[in-house]
């Protein structure tokens, strides 16, 4: 472990003696990473479908580091991959539906996200039956291990987004909860914040029963006022932080605002700013 001359200061004169003679300090600060923060396009839809490139260009512009996908306007992988290297943005994941992983589907979803750059494939929504029942839950579950295998070989990961009916009840667990246990590690379990509180969910609970799942996550607000940007509603957000940024195995942080108190690409700002307000 590497220790600054700020560390030292910080640990205290006894402990910067026991660094100097090679021994170990038995107070040392908990360490985290700085996660990268994207937004998905789907905050800002009805602009991007008028002209994305422009879009793209003020996402960076504010600082956001990436951008995960709802969508592509029918553009090329191409056009957009020169559009995200314009802006200075990666591609942090694609919300796509389960057909566009199966069968001849796979290959051509594989190939496009290639060119993007993209490595994290995430169904953004499934019908209530496909996690109706226990029994349809692990053949589900099933399912995404064997994709998420496929996508493995490819440098690729597949997932899936939360939803409020997600976190309804089969037995005495969550569906969501019963999925991810029941699915391969290797299956990406992206949580969404806001989704998560809204659907009657502990995301706070759940991204600890999960270690290591939690590749990317959605911050959306809860409570608040209406339209509220990250971090002005009742989300307690450091302690999402310090799991994501210890246990949860966290590559980025997404933000995600569906409704807004302003103009689109004003909310999604806000949302950033704030973030960087907390550290991040």
């Amino acid at each position: 472990m590497t220790v600054s001359r700020r560390d030292l200061l910080k640990f205290g004169v006894g402990a910067a003696a026991l660094w100097t003679v090679g021994e170990p300090c038995a107070v040392q600060a908990k360490e985290q990473k700085k996660i990268p923060i994207g937004l998905q396009v789907y905050s800002v839809r009805e602009i991007a479908a008028k002209n994305l490139a422009r879009v793209l260009r003020a996402i960076g512009e504010m600082g956001y580091q990436g951008v995960e996908f709802a969508g592509y306007y029918n553009h090329t992988a191409e056009a957009i991959r020169k559009m995200l290297d314009d802006s200075g943005l990666k591609c942090c994941g694609t919300h796509i539906g389960l057909d566009t992983l199966l069968g001849d589907q796979f290959a051509k979803t594989v190939e496009f996200n290639k060119v993007l750059g993209n490595p994290y494939l995430i169904v953004s929504w499934m019908p209530e039956s496909r996690l109706s029942s226990l029994e349809v839950i692990r053949k589900t579950a099933a399912l995404y291990t064997e994709l998420a295998a496929k996508a493995k070989a490819h440098g690729m990961k597949v997932g899936y987004h939360a939803h409020g009916g997600d976190f309804k009840k089969v037995g005495d667990q969550t569906a969501w909860e019963l999925f991810f246990t029941h699915a391969g590690p290797d299956v990406v379990m992206q949580m969404d914040i806001g989704n998560c509180i809204g659907g009657g969910g502990d995301p706070y609970a759940i991204l600890r029963k999960f270690p290591g799942r939690s590749a990317t996550v959605h911050l959306k607000e809860h409570g608040g006022k209406p339209g509220a940007p990250v971090g002005e509603g009742e989300v307690r957000w450091k302690e999402i932080f310090e799991i994501c940024e210890t246990t949860g195995g966290t590559q980025w942080y997404i933000v995600e605002q569906e409704s807004y108190a302003g103009p689109p690409l004003e909310s999604v700002k806000a949302c950033l700013q704030n973030l960087r307000k907390m550290g991040k």
